[in-house]
């Protein structure tokens, strides 16, 4: 097995073994860009990340890579996987610490030990010595992936403090460790201070809590509550309540709603009643009962469902709503979005648009102001091709509909494979397998047919000056499908909308990378503060 380290210096072990790395610090970034991705990597988007364009891009990816492979294939195995399009290691043989730790982090049977181990893995700093200060796309990357490392310290340090049977001294130790990566924490805070009380420091306790008391005020936020105890009545932690196996883990409930075509139409609820709505409007290669099982976005889904009453369905034509429907168009895509909430009972809630699920949130927003709170649209688009396209790119879309209607339900993939690569281009081959087979399962070839025609005659673009709820506009750098510009003109003309910038290549998040986690973070952050 080959081992990466990522936090501190960058270093590469075979066994117990220490192997030589390239001089050229871009050549170790570029390795350290592969390690944390753990995903394949199109070569021209890793040209754009480190190289500039009036030099050979190509040319000196190549060479890097070059100056990688006797290390990478140390033992005369492969682990860097090549083609003509994408470059990877083989998670399968390669260890990286980043990757270690974040599995920790996330972990539920994560023990004592192995927390403390994956803190003491992360307190480097990630790739110390792979900055590249002429490259602002790789630098942008950086600094999101440090900001990651430290929020799976937080996560690990919290883990620890929490732990009920963790001693007093290692409480105060992990509860400081927690405050310095996030410093205007309140309940990392309340900890540091209750700690040293439970040992009878008084004395100390009230001098941390003033230091504290002031750090808070001098950052104009409210002081946090030093005479609650977070460790519960008498001192002594709050036990777990006891729960039945089957309530740890998120239920999803399908339900069905008919329009007055007589189309049936599935939505489903997930997470507690209770907490704060959030509905995702429907967007194509959608089904409930697939989707939640995903190896793809149910990550996204569950993470989202862990905080919000997560309200989704599959519009008509797709998933489990009907198949055979007399009308598929932009005005049903709307028309079912305002059924389901109606029938989940909603009368003001957050609305999540993704992809051509940001034109139909637009104009729900745009028609029922007093009704959507927050809008957030990902990956999306305000005009269709018809509206948009030269005529050579008219006859290109042309025939891809022709093409679809004649190879989407057959056996071999290759058809439905022109949408796989578009939608996920870092997938991995058994990724995009799954997603091959899934959309043949979702819709009919008819129906696919039907959805690229409804699309291609969106046209919103007059309906963003009427939004007047808070808007977030996230879209991904290297989206191939639905280029981040569109996402930027978005948020210039809705007024006052955030934009953010995800690092990623996909219109579909994968579950498993960095960019997905991103993702529920800046909707937790946006709606809950």
């Amino acid at each position: 097995m080959l081992s990466i380290q990522t936090f501190g210096p960058l270093r590469v072990f075979f066994g117990r073994e220490e192997l030589p790395l390239p001089s050229s610090r871009k050549t170790r970034a570029l390795l350290g860009y592969l390690a944390l991705s753990a995903a394949p990597q199109r070569r021209d988007r890793l040209c754009e990340v480190f190289w500039d364009l009036p030099d050979d891009p190509r040319g000196a990816l190549r060479w890097s890579l070059s100056k990688l492979r006797p290390t990478l294939n140390a033992g005369s195995q492969i682990r860097l996987l090549t083609d003509r399009e994408r470059v990877q290691l083989d998670e399968r043989s390669v260890a990286v610490d980043f990757q270690a730790v974040k599995r920790s982090a996330g972990g539920e049977d994560t023990n004592t030990e192995e927390l403390a181990c994956a803190w003491d893995a992360a307190r480097g700093l990630l790739l110390e010595d792979c900055e590249l200060p002429n490259q602002p796309d790789f630098s942008v990357w950086l600094t999101q992936q440090r900001d990651e490392a430290t929020r799976f310290r937080v996560r690990l340090a919290r883990r620890l403090v929490e732990l009920p049977d963790l001693a007093p001294e290692d409480t105060e130790r992990w509860a400081d460790r927690w405050l310095l990566d996030a410093p205007f924490d309140p309940l990392a805070a309340q900890f540091a201070v209750a700690s040293r009380r439970r040992t009878g420091r008084k004395q100390e306790a009230d001098a941390r809590r003033e230091e504290l008391a002031h750090a808070f005020e001098a950052a104009d936020l409210a002081v946090p509550d030093f005479s609650v105890d977070p460790f519960g009545a008498g001192g002594s932690r709050k036990a777990p309540v006891e729960k039945p196996a089957e309530a740890d883990a998120l239920r999803q409930i399908v339900r069905f709603v008919q329009a007055d075509d007589n189309t049936s139409l599935a939505w489903a609820s997930v997470g507690s009643a209770d907490a704060p709505p959030l509905v995702k409007a429907a967007n194509w290669l959608s089904h409930l009962e697939l989707d939640w099982e995903a190896p793809i976005w149910s990550p996204l889904y569950r993470d989202l469902g862990n905080t919000f009453n997560f309200i989704r369905y599959d519009e008509r034509g797709c998933g489990l709503s009907d198949w055979d429907v007399p009308e598929i168009s932009f005005g049903t895509f709307v028309s079912d979005l305002e059924l389901v909430v109606d029938a989940a009972g909603l009368d003001r809630f957050p609305l999540l648009g993704i992809s051509q699920g940001a034109a139909v949130s637009i104009e729900y927003a745009a028609r029922h102001p007093d009704r959507v709170s927050h809008l957030i649209l990902f990956g999306g688009y305000t005009a269709g091709w018809r509206h948009t396209a030269t005529p050579a790119q008219a006859r290109e879309r042309e025939a891809v509909m022709v093409l679809t209607e004649t190879g989407w339900g057959q056996t071999n993939p290759s058809f439905r494979h022109m949408f796989s690569q578009t939608f996920m281009p870092d997938a991995t081959l058994e990724e995009l397998a799954w997603f091959d087979e899934f959309q043949r399962n979702t819709t009919s070839a008819d129906n696919a047919v039907r959805f690229l025609n409804a699309f291609a005659n969106i046209d919103v673009r007059h309906r963003l000056k009427d939004i007047q709820c808070p808007t977030l506009v996230i879209h991904c750098r290297g989206d191939l499908r639905i280029p981040m510009p569109s996402g930027r003109a978005i948020a210039a003309e809705i007024a006052g909308a955030e934009f953010v910038g995800l690092d990623s290549n996909n219109h579909l998040l994968l579950g498993r990378e960095p960019a997905s986690s991103e993702f529920v973070s800046e909707i937790r952050r946006f709606l809950l503060g």
